[in-house]
């Protein structure tokens, strides 16, 4: 396959403007990222692999996922949401703990409930 056929490349270090470090805590294959409300109300000065996370990240996505998704390397992907993040656009969470789930019993008292009605 051509470079015409696959379209323009672009080297990771051009996407990041030469960054090779994220701003701010470092995010996890684990992290789950999701775009803030506010997002596309000041989209202005964003690339369009910034506002392509923005959108697929309008529902949870892990990083892992998010760079499958995009084709970007996690490194480039922690870099651009250093960007997000810092500008209020993204919020990210780890993904939940086995001690943070409810307890079983909690879970069947739910489901009985459920069932119930």
């Amino acid at each position: 396959m051509t470079e015409q056929e696959q379209g323009p490349l672009l080297r990771p270090y051009t996407i990041t403007r030469g960054r090779t470090r994220p701003t701010g805590p470092d995010f996890d294959l684990m992290t789950i990222i999701r775009t803030a409300p506010s997002a596309f109300e000041r989209p202005t000065g964003l690339t369009p692999e910034h506002l392509r996370i923005l959108g697929i990240c309008q529902t949870p996505t892990p990083l892992a996922d998010l760079g499958a998704e995009t084709g970007l390397s996690v490194n480039v992907l922690r870099i651009l949401l250093g960007d997000l993040r810092e500008r209020g656009m993204i919020t990210a969470r780890p993904q939940a703990s086995v001690s943070q789930l409810p307890e079983e019993r909690i879970l069947l008292e739910v489901i009985q409930g459920l069932q119930a009605l």
